[in-house]
This record gives structure tokens, sequence and C-alpha cells, in this order.
């Protein structure tokens, strides 16, 4: 991962702090809405910079505020399109740049970023309201056509698992999702007084670059596997999979689809992910504590082991632990395994017929 830091501005003095208010342009900010400006001019060059923003480029900007990194995007790319959700904000960057040269290069919209339609754009750049990290980063994957990448500021730890590798304490069912779909690398830390307000944590900018073309799996099939895998990253695949609640699952589906005869090929791709992103987005949720995913790891699982004397039940379960000792998964952990192991795993259940779907 590249590495890189912001030197912390030292704060301003009458900048205030606990509950005082704080403005730029006479606006006042909420933090209850995410709304922390960057302050500190070098930090704004340095993402700009890092975006290797062609002048040829559309430029997705979220959350512009009061335009202070949008007049550097300006002046990188050919044009610029801003989502912005407060009115007050949209007014105040529409008065800062009218009469410029930028005024007719630069488009404004007024919306939840989340419910918009999006247009076409080159590069997407944006520090937006952290609690919309998860469900943003995976309606941007879901976008087409695909764009060349996106360079955002997230909260620290959600950076943090973005980027995770197999092995990493933070390594997580987002983890894998997102690096499934495009390439994460970490560019900048940067310290919570270059904003104002100050945020209560640290952030980090990372690049997401889609991958071209995407891997030929298809995604409801995969977030299944993955997020049966992550309930308990920590426990091994054999005691996941002996689990009652998911065998009753898993034979469900096997049951539904050797009566329907289907396969998982033949699928439409774009459609498959534009379909399942918003809704795993959603599910993953801003992914501070990550603690559905995390699991608990205890010993006092709701979900029991299922018990041999079932016959039927223990003939599913046998067929689920082939599988599993097929490819010698059944003593691995999630938290140890890489997206090619997953391909692997997802491929030998498919092949036994049983489906995440």
């Amino acid at each position: 991962m590249a590495g890189g830091k912001i030197r912390k501005e030292r704060p301003q003095r009458g900048g205030g702090s606990g509950g005082a208010t704080h403005f730029q342009g006479g606006i006042p900010f909420h933090k209850s809405k995410g709304q922390h400006i960057l302050k500190n001019p070098l930090l704004v060059d340095s993402i700009v910079q890092k975006s290797g923003i062609k002048h040829t480029d559309t430029i997705l900007e979220i959350g512009p505020g009061t335009g202070n990194l949008t007049k550097k995007l300006l002046e990188a790319g050919k044009s610029v399109i801003a989502v912005e959700l407060d009115p007050r904000m949209v007014l105040e960057l529409q008065r800062r740049f009218q009469g410029t040269p930028y005024s007719s290069r630069l488009k404004v919209i007024q919306g939840d970023v989340l419910k918009c339609d999006l247009p076409y754009f080159d590069i997407c750049v944006a520090n937006i309201p952290y609690q919309i990290s998860s469900p943003l980063t995976f309606k941007l994957l879901s976008h087409r056509p695909l764009f060349r990448c996106a360079v955002i500021m997230f909260q620290r730890e959600f950076a943090m698992r973005l980027v995770a590798q197999p092995g990493d304490g933070l390594y997580c069912r987002l983890s894998v999702n997102t690096q499934l779909l495009a390439r994460v690398n970490h560019l900048l830390k940067v310290g919570r007084n270059n904003f104002r307000p100050p945020p209560k944590v640290d952030s980090s900018v990372v690049r997401i670059e889609p991958r071209k073309p995407l891997p030929p799996v298809n995604f409801k099939e995969w977030d299944g596997l993955v997020r049966i895998c992550f309930n308990r990253k920590n426990k091994t695949l054999g005691a996941i999979f002996r689990q009652k609640g998911i065998l009753a699952l898993l034979e469900k589906n096997f049951k539904t689809l050797q009566a329907l005869q289907l396969t998982s090929d033949g699928f439409d791709q774009d459609s498959e992910i534009a379909q399942s992103l918003s809704a795993l987005g959603n599910t993953l949720g801003d992914m501070n504590i990550d603690a559905e995913e995390e699991g608990k790891d205890n010993d006092d699982d709701d979900d029991m082991e299922m018990d041999d004397g079932d016959s039927k039940g223990s003939e599913f379960k046998n067929k689920i632990l082939g599988v599993l000792k097929s490819g010698g998964f059944e003593d691995k952990r999630a938290s140890k395994l890489a997206q090619a192991d997953f391909m692997h795993l997802l491929s030998l259940f498919n092949k036994a017929g049983i489906h995440f779907s």
C-alpha cells in the first residue's frame, strides 16, 4: 500500500471546542450531518495530485460543502458534477463560482447521493459524510459505465477495513467484497484537525479502482458464501457449516434449485451486481465496529450443530463437509482466506449443486 501522512494543522484561535458552532462563509456546519469541511490547503492539493486527474476528465464530487476542493478539481479537470444534500451549501457553491470561468463547467445536483441517479463520470473525488461510507462505496461500484477510479476520504477504521488483507485483524466481509470488485490502495492518513469542525476520529484517503473485466462470478452467490464464512470469521469453516441454521438454509436452496434445474451459468453480471450491491451496502452499514461481520467467536453459539441422529439432515451435512474436505477447507478460517480461496470454495460448492442465493 502506498503511504503518506498529512501533518495536522494547528487549531485556529477562536475555533472553539465542545458544542461551539463552526462557520465558513457565514454558514454554520452540522456535525450530525457529517459536515466537516477541509480547511488545510496542503491536504486539498495533495488529494488532487494523488487523484491523477486528466484535463479531459468529468469529475464527480460528493459533499462539496463550500467548494474548497471543488475549485481545485475545476482547475484540474474538464468539468465537475457536485452532489450536495444541504441547500445552503448548494447556494454557497453556486455563489462562489458565479461569474467566474468555472461556472459553465460546474453542475450542482441538490439531493441525497444514495438516492440520485448518477450521470457519467470518469473519476470520483470526495470527502464524504462517514455514515454513508459503505452504501456509497457499493453504489459507486455498481455504477455503469465503470469509472476509472475513486479517491475518497473515509473514517480511518473503515478505510483500513477496505484495504485489509487475509490475516489482518480488520479483514472482514467488507474487505473481501470490495476487493473482489476493485483494487483498493491507502493513499494518505489525515489527522482530525485538518477539518472544521474537527471530527472525533482520524481519516484516510483511499483509491478505489474498479476491476476491468470483473471476475466471472455470480455476485449474489459470492456474497452469500462470504456472509456465512464471516459470521464467525475465526472459527473453522467445518464448525460454521455444521450449524443447524446454515445447513437448513443451504438444504432449502439445494432442493429449490434442483426442482427448478437452475445453474449459476448465463447470468447478466452487470445486472446482478447492480441489484445486489445496494442491499449489500445497507447490510454492511457504516462498519465502524463491524460487529455483524466479526461475530463474537465465543462458545455459546446460537446455532447448534446438526444432530447426526437425523438421517436426512446428516446426509446433507455429510455432503457439505465432503465439499470442504475435498478442497482442504474444513480446518481453515475465513480470516485467513484470500480471494482465490473463496473463488475455489464457491466453485466446489456449485459443482456439488450447492448454491448461496
